[in-house]
């Protein structure tokens, strides 16, 4: 009798556990995906002729590149990322990257504790008014 207790106690158990269930890995956001883009500052572009700079931030742990995505579906916006502390040009050959509502890299590989610029402009006249995210 209590060989049958003890075993209908761990089948109880091991039903429970299943039932409360665990999604698989694959279904688990990644703890740096949710942290880095949980910490991402919401700004607004209105549109104007010259680049608009954005900062400065300083990067930290939280998120190993410059990330950025539009909120809005109004247009693009081009943005590259000025590391203030070494140069007063774009990163990346001092070119712009075209971003969207998805996230992107504006930069890779940042070191922590890096003080940079978002440098921003309209890639066409329909970003009138853009709200997007930086995460960093």
């Amino acid at each position: 009798m209590i060989r049958s207790r003890a075993f209908a106690s761990a089948l109880f158990t091991a039903a429970a556990l299943l039932g409360v269930g665990v999604a698989p890995a694959s279904a688990q956001p990644s703890a740096a995906a949710v942290s880095c883009y949980g910490g991402a500052k919401t700004l607004t572009y209105h549109y104007q002729t010259a680049a608009k700079e954005y900062g400065t931030y300083t990067t930290s742990s939280r998120c190993g590149d410059i990330n950025m995505r539009l909120t809005t579906d109004t247009g693009y916006l081009d943005a590259c990322v000025v590391f203030i502390d070494h140069t007063t040009k774009c990163n990346n050959g001092d070119a712009y990257t075209t971003h969207g509502t998805e996230w992107a890299t504006v930069a890779t590989d940042v070191k922590d504790g890096t003080h940079f610029v978002l440098r921003v402009h309209a890639y066409d006249t329909d970003a009138q008014n853009v709200t997007f995210q930086l995460a960093y």
